[in-house]
């Protein structure tokens, strides 16, 4: 009985051993040896030297005052581009999302169109709006001609100069991802029964209140996973800032790319401590999100277990 119960245990676990090898290889593994890094000093090639907290001090001392480091500096404009995304984007999305909810023909052709940028790779975009808005040789200028040939002239822009690059990037950056926001929102909404706001509109309820006391309660999962989902993308994003920009010289540096630089400039230790760093910023966010989507639930005594 034991040795069959064994040999069932055995069988079991076989199943699991694959998925738990390649877990093990390709996560854990790669996280323990960047953990261990992080405390030394390593160029790639040499053997890496034990340094203690120096590369976390560098991170927040390296000048100063600290927060004029180049690392903060980077998770700055990760904040800038996250504000947009969390704001713009999103709210474009979901404006979007309860238009098209409303829709009943041509659903899954808004659906389609609203979520090709999210399939195209960031690469792509990137290099297509630098032709878009990039002044000869790096571009094409087209941005701005089309304005000119449209009456508009006086908008022309240096796009990506000094003064607009980043809040350009920002915009280009939400342009690309509303489209799995808009998404996740159009799941959301179609998932509030009908008949709740059927029963809203027989009390006297107008839109205004059926948005506040229905839409928006039922839809806080939703929206605290869209959240989450938007900073965790946006302060990782690297792609299309690297071929968009290339950091523009500091002004759209964003944390991956500095810690990208740093591991090209064979400062691995410290890249590595960086995205440590980023690592536990990201998951301290994340868990406030959830934190307080559990409490505006639970004001609202809506989707609770």
């Amino acid at each position: 009985m034991i040795s069959q119960t064994l040999r069932d245990k055995s069988v079991s676990f076989s199943f699991v051993l694959p998925a738990l090898l390649i877990f093990s290889i390709f996560y854990i593994y790669p996280f323990l040896y960047i953990f261990i890094l992080s405390f030394q000093e390593y160029d790639l090639i040499s053997q890496p030297t034990y340094v203690g907290f120096a590369n976390f001090r560098e991170i927040f001392s390296d000048v100063t005052p600290w927060w004029n480091s180049m690392w903060w500096n980077s998770v700055r404009n990760g904040i800038f581009i996250t504000f947009w995304a969390l704001t713009f984007q999103n709210i474009l999305a979901f404006l979007l999302a309860m238009g098209v909810d409303k829709v009943i023909r041509l659903n899954k052709f808004y659906r389609v169109v609203f979520f090709l940028l999210p399939v195209l790779s960031e690469i792509i975009i990137g290099v297509l709006m630098k032709q878009l808005l990039a002044s000869e040789p790096v571009g094409r200028d087209v941005f701005n001609q089309m304005l000119s040939h449209t009456g508009l002239g006086a908008l022309r822009q240096s796009w990506l100069g000094e003064h607009r690059v980043l809040l350009t990037t920002a915009l280009v950056h939400c342009w690309k991802g509303f489209g799995w926001a808009f998404i996740i929102f159009l799941a959301g909404l179609q998932s509030i029964p009908e008949q709740l706001y059927e029963a809203a509109r027989i009390d006297g309820a107008n839109a205004f209140q059926t948005f506040l006391r229905i839409t928006l309660p039922l839809l806080m999962p939703v929206t605290t996973l869209v959240i989450v989902l938007t900073i965790l993308g946006t302060m990782q994003t690297f792609a299309m800032i690297f071929a968009l920009t290339g950091g523009a010289g500091g002004l759209t540096e964003v944390p991956v790319m500095l810690i990208y630089n740093h591991i090209k400039g064979a400062q691995a230790g410290l890249a590595c401590a960086e995205g440590i760093v980023l690592g536990l910023m990201l998951i301290i966010v994340s868990f406030s999100m959830f934190f307080i989507s559990k409490k505006i639930r639970a004001k609202y005594g809506v989707l609770q277990n």
